[in-house]
């Protein structure tokens, strides 16, 4: 199939298109930089929508920086990097003479209301009561495409784990010299995946004909804790890793709001996601994170 993937130059991006290369796909993707292979962001707004077969959608500041400060200039960038990108392609598609079969865009599990007890599936509510599970429902909304001739796949993913880049390349360090450890109280749920997982779940969605609707794109065993995830990280590393981190830090590094993505956490479970026939790589934390630490 030919594949546009709208900003696919990043960590997700990029092990999407190894995988979508290897399984004999044809990507172009959707950047600011022209190149080989790319078209920027300003043709498809001029040209239109070239031919092909699937548009996924990865484009979008990343929230957790921890170089950035979490000020309004920051929260108008997150929320335009996603949205405008999202109604560009939507557009594109919904103008174009032949438009694609399917149409996949990747959010976030931000959706769903933090909980120590709730267990989310795709079909619970949430999506109205912070500023990311607003965006969430707004990203979701500037995807819709009127009519049904193009399949529309939404993947709502958990942190993503892999190496050279997503989360894990912020933790590594103080795990490795055994200063890691449970940020916060350590209760709160991990919604976690496996960067091929992820990519996977996103191929399987391209070719399988029967996907569409809402995906979590989470693990299965998706009841691991902060604690536990660290406990388990240590132990990848042969560390120990005891040390927790305040949320008082927490919240100084990265500002109160964008703080609760870290403190507070889902229990989510990719019901649907299983049901479509999707089998996982690494569904068990422990073998994830010895491929991504190895």
């Amino acid at each position: 199939m030919r594949v546009l993937v709208g900003g696919g130059t990043g960590f997700i991006g990029t092990a999407l298109t190894q995988l979508l290369k290897a399984r004999g796909h044809k990507v172009t993707l959707v950047s600011r930089q022209p190149g080989p292979g790319r078209i920027t962001w300003s043709e498809l707004i001029r040209s239109g929508l070239p031919l092909c077969d699937v548009v996924i959608n990865l484009a979008g500041e990343n929230i957790l920086n921890p170089l950035r400060r979490w000020n309004e200039a920051f929260q108008k960038e997150v929320l335009t990097s996603r949205l405008d990108t999202t109604h560009l392609l939507a557009n594109a598609i919904t103008n174009a003479t032949h438009p694609p079969q399917a149409w996949i865009l990747v959010t976030g599990v931000a959706y769903y209301q933090p909980s120590l007890t709730e267990e989310y599936d795709e079909d619970s509510p949430g999506g109205d009561f912070d500023f990311f599970s607003n965006l969430v429902t707004k990203w979701e909304a500037a995807a819709r495409l009127p009519g049904e001739s193009t399949r529309q796949v939404v993947v709502r993913s958990g942190v993503v784990l892999g190496r050279g880049g997503g989360a894990i390349s912020h933790m590594l360090l103080p795990f490795r010299l055994g200063l890691g450890g449970p940020i916060g109280s350590g209760h709160q749920f991990f919604p976690w995946i496996h960067i091929g997982d992820l990519a996977g779940i996103l191929t399987h969605a391209l070719e399988a004909d029967h996907v569409q609707g809402v995906l979590n794109g989470v693990a299965p065993a998706s009841t691991t804790t902060n604690a536990e995830f660290a406990q388990a990280l240590g132990a990848a590393l042969g560390r120990p890793a005891f040390i927790p981190v305040p949320s008082t830090v927490v919240q100084a590094v990265f500002g109160r709001e964008r703080a609760t993505m870290l403190l507070e956490g889902q229990k989510v479970v990719p019901r649907r996601t299983l049901a479509t026939g999707y089998q996982y790589s690494f569904p068990e934390l422990g073998a994830a994170l010895k491929d991504v630490v190895a």
